[in-house]
């Protein structure tokens, strides 16, 4: 079934990475939590494309791997233990000492972390580079540039990058390209299809739907790439848990129907944001007066449920004030879980370039779960009349 593209997309996700016939009848696949694995013949010890040891993955991994791939029609896949490590490993793998990786200002903050920590600590270099900047990225690559990253959209601040345009300049120059596909989680938004190279996903989100369990993966069609990302990861012995790869199985079943209620909570209470007179704008790209609408309706066939806001001016205290009225909203990181989660922006804007931020007040995101609707509007009501009049 994993093959199967003639079917849609939640049926592959049900019947992909199962095969009951070899699980005894059972419908989902076994955990084996193992590390030796006894071999039967001496001949096999060294041989490649036998399982050795279990680091390498059970059966539970490879159905895993069996059921991203058809997720985004990939040939290849590889998991990691979160999904930092997935945007980190690429860099770790593909950028050396001397060389050279360009990062949106807009970059999943921990990711400019590691570019700005541990990667000049091993003698590479990074860039930002304007998230809008679009065919322009050509000017800013270098004969050691390695790798461009694309994040769409943008954490916290919901910029959407034109990815043909700057796949196209990377390919040009034989860079390769990486993007965030978290928000669009391989449902909304294919980047491989879009010519870009590695689509890096936080299973730990949508995927696992929650709240539950930290895991990332890779998806690949090039087979050399992929190669070396598994030799990175080998070299570094990562490992994902059978426990924590049979969870985000189970969430691939019922992803697609989630999301579904994600994206039309998520909608109505970002027009519903729109109307209030405490907000000054809402920053979801599938809202048709967003400015990166037209982007958004090219390259994605949907929305998730994580957006942001800006308040009207307003002071750090009466921020904190709002935050901590919420009853149904969970203060928190992450998303693409059951509950709602709200979270304050701003403390994480202090390393963008200041060109790029245009905002006079105070950003808010917003997580929207599974809740009724109208019980989320009333905890933001609530909280909305913490703030001055």
């Amino acid at each position: 079934m994993s093959s199967n593209k003639t079917v849609g997309l939640s049926t592959r996700m049900i019947h992909s990475g199962r095969n009951p016939s070899n699980q005894l009848g059972a419908v989902n696949p076994p955990i084996h939590r193992a590390s030796t694995i006894v071999l039967n013949r001496a001949e096999d010890l060294y041989k490649d494309g036998v399982r050795t040891y279990g680091i390498g993955g059970m059966q539970v991994h490879d159905e895993l791997k069996n059921a991203l791939c058809a997720l985004e029609d990939a040939n290849h896949c590889l998991i990691t233990e979160s999904g930092l490590l997935a945007c980190t490993l690429p860099i770790f793998a593909l950028v050396g000492a001397g060389e050279h990786i360009l990062l949106p200002d807009n970059v999943y903050s921990p990711t400019r972390r590691y570019c700005d920590r541990s990667l000049k600590r091993a003698g590479g270099s990074v860039s930002y580079y304007d998230p809008t900047i679009g065919e322009g990225i050509a000017d800013l690559i270098q004969d050691n540039t390695r790798l461009i990253m694309i994040e769409s959209p943008g954490s916290l601040t919901f910029e959407l990058p034109d990815i043909r345009a700057i796949v196209a300049a990377a390919k040009a120059r034989g860079v390769a390209t990486a993007l965030d596909n978290c928000w669009g989680s391989g449902v909304y938004l294919r980047p491989l299809d879009l010519g870009v190279d590695i689509s890096i996903l936080a299973t730990t989100k949508y995927a696992g739907g929650h709240s539950d369990t930290l895991s990332g993966a890779l998806l690949l069609n090039d087979a050399n790439l992929a190669n070396k990302l598994a030799e990175a990861s080998a070299d570094l012995g990562l490992c994902t848990s059978p426990e924590d790869a049979s969870i985000v199985l189970r969430g691939l079943r019922t992803m697609t129907t989630r999301l579904k209620v994600h994206e039309k909570a998520g909608l109505e209470i970002a027009e519903w944001l729109q109307t209030r007179p405490e907000v000054s704008q809402v920053l979801h790209p599938a809202l048709p007066d967003n400015p990166y609408h037209k982007l958004w309706k090219r390259d994605f066939t949907g929305s998730a449920g994580l957006f942001t806001f800006e308040l009207k001016p307003s002071s750090k205290q009466d921020v904190l004030n709002f935050l901590n009225s919420f009853e149904l909203f969970g203060l928190g990181f992450s998303y693409g879980g059951y509950e709602s989660l709200v979270m304050n922006c701003d403390p994480q804007l202090v390393y963008r370039d200041k060109n790029n931020l245009k905002f006079d007040g105070p950003l808010i995101r917003l997580s929207i779960g599974l809740e009724d609707v109208e019980d989320l509007k009333a905890d933001l009501e609530k909280a909305f009349a913490t703030l001055p009049q």
